[in-house]
């Protein structure tokens, strides 16, 4: 679940964009950031925060495999992955 502070920390940080597996909430306010966020829909409820979560390691949804280093370009009709500069 990302909401607009996290999409913030995100601008904050310098990233292009984030994708989610999952939902977004406070999508109207996300809409006016500077980041692009690509996400399965939006949903109200807060998420209940537990586990701290990885980073760099590779994931896998969607049939497609995300690793460390590749690059993610996006458009409104989807995402692509690839390990080189497009």
């Amino acid at each position: 679940m990302l909401g607009d502070n996290l999409a913030q920390l995100g601008v904050d940080n310098g990233w292009a964009g984030i994708v989610i597996y999952g939902c977004i909430r406070d999508s109207k306010l996300i809409s006016t950031l500077d980041i692009g966020v690509k996400a399965l829909n939006t949903h109200p409820v807060k998420s209940h925060k537990g586990e701290p979560g990885l980073r760099d390691v590779p994931l896998s949804f969607g049939g497609v495999t995300i690793c460390p280093g590749n690059i993610l370009y996006s458009d409104p009709d989807g995402i692509l992955v690839t390990t080189e500069e497009v």
